[in-house]
């Protein structure tokens, strides 16, 4: 069995007194142990090490903080902002893949786009290539509010701000003005495409 558990309601993740959570507009601690999961002893007979690692009561402050971290560098790389995800990330994490002042064309975005597809402004990136001869052009960028809090490095207020807003976002799929499909997702980001002449 693998399970994350997370006291109280609403998919938002708190810390204990026991065991806070840290801020997550720190820096991630490069934390490492040496993995293996040790089952509880059966009447009293040892049982095999199994793979993986065990999160124990003491770590997860930590592990909260990676994993809202994680989802923020995933944010501003969707977005093409390779400045902003590279503080949210480890070194073990690639942080230096993003901050690295060479960089490949092919895999690299830039953040150098603004639409307001279904009226709601985001900032991101956008990419033309074809489709069986057809030329279309895709956008993903992060709501422009919650990327300016991504990009400086508030993570607790982009949190709280997402959270308010999860149940506002639009139902709608299609943008008459853009001409094609939209999608946002509930953590601000949106992917919206269209073909172009």
């Amino acid at each position: 069995m693998h399970a994350l558990n997370a006291d109280g309601t609403d998919g938002w993740l708190s810390g204990t007194d026991t065991f806070p959570l840290g801020n997550l507009d720190e820096r991630l601690r490069d934390e490492a142990w040496p993995p293996g999961i040790h089952p509880p002893a059966d009447d009293g007979k040892a049982t095999p090490v199994e793979p993986g690692v065990h999160v124990t009561p003491e770590l997860s402050g930590w592990f909260q903080q990676v994993l809202a971290r994680t989802s923020a560098a995933g944010l501003t790389a969707f977005a093409g902002d390779g400045n902003s995800t590279a503080p949210y990330l480890t070194t073990r994490q690639g942080s230096r893949r993003f901050s690295a002042s060479i960089t490949h064309a092919a895999t690299d975005s830039v953040q150098d786009a603004a639409y307001t597809p279904l009226g709601i402004p985001f900032v991101g990136t956008d990419h033309v290539f074809r489709l069986n001869g057809t030329r279309v052009e895709a956008f993903s960028g992060v709501h422009a509010d919650l990327f300016t809090h991504l990009s400086r490095g508030h993570l607790q207020q982009y949190r709280s701000d997402v959270h308010a807003l999860r149940t506002k976002w639009p139902a709608d799929t299609w943008d008459e003005e853009w001409n094609g499909p939209v999608s946002i997702h509930q953590d601000g980001s949106v992917l919206a495409m269209h073909l172009l002449p």
